[in-house]
């Protein structure tokens, strides 16, 4: 099977997830404005991304070598300060934890994110990163508003700082209280603009990851453009002269 039909798949199958799973889902999201014509906020968010999320999960559909074309790394930028699983330069991009332990940690094996912002888009990402707060009553100790209930803890935790909930009123007696408002209790490593900046940045990159050929598209775009106009140019002139001689 090729990679082109396993790609496809995958999607099928991530939004058949998504389809069930969105009826759990809260929370406003808010606008990522991430821009992938930015590499230097590609460059970041591959960074970030291979800092705070590669532990545990994958890209496997994005090899180092390609990310290290279109980001406009070196390969030995890419294996010095991205790869940390060992793995050869034109591999893909794995996990180096194994499933023994992802079950143990997680409940079952973390996702694959090659097709998340394909799947959920930018904005649902962006918005899950930033909705991260401490929750005793759950598993992990961290639950989220954009996805209730998630299974893993805030990965940007030292960025962000400690976030808590702030609740309203329950909506019927004997229900638990809804929560309206979210608030930094203890500062993370860096501010609010900083934090923001880097979750669109790791936004950004993860658009990428999922469809690498988007920036080849983009950078052909404008000579199309210019193409057709030229050839819509040339028409004219054609039919100008066809028709100069007919009254």
């Amino acid at each position: 099977m090729t990679d082109k039909w396993m790609v496809r798949l995958a999607m099928a199958a991530a939004m058949v997830f998504c389809v069930s799973a969105n009826a759990a889902e809260g929370g406003k999201l808010q606008q990522a404005g991430n821009d992938l014509g930015d590499k230097a906020s590609l460059q970041r968010g591959a960074q970030a991304y291979m800092s705070y999320c590669s532990g545990c999960h994958s890209l496997k559909y994005l090899r180092y070598s390609r990310m290290a074309e279109d980001l406009g790394l070196t390969e030995a930028q890419v294996m010095d300060n991205l790869n940390f699983t060992g793995a050869a330069f034109g591999e893909q991009i794995q996990v180096a934890m194994p499933h023994d332990e992802a079950t143990k940690w997680f409940g079952k094996m973390p996702p694959d994110l090659s097709l998340i912002a394909r799947v959920r888009g930018t904005d649902w990402i962006y918005s899950y990163l930033k909705s991260f707060y401490v929750d005793p009553s759950r598993p992990l100790g961290w639950n989220n508003t954009v996805f209730p209930n998630a299974s893993m803890p805030n990965p940007l935790w030292e960025l962000q700082g400690i976030q808590h909930a702030e609740h309203g009123k329950p909506e019927q007696p004997g229900l638990d209280p809804p929560v309206v408002g979210l608030k930094i209790a203890q500062p993370g490593k860096v501010d609010a603009r900083e934090y923001d900046q880097t979750l669109r940045d790791i936004t950004n990159f993860l658009e990428y990851a999922g469809e690498p050929a988007a920036l080849k598209r983009q950078s052909l775009g404008v000579w199309v453009v210019l193409f057709l106009a030229l050839l819509t140019f040339l028409a004219y002139l054609v039919k100008t002269e066809y028709w100069k001689d007919v009254h």
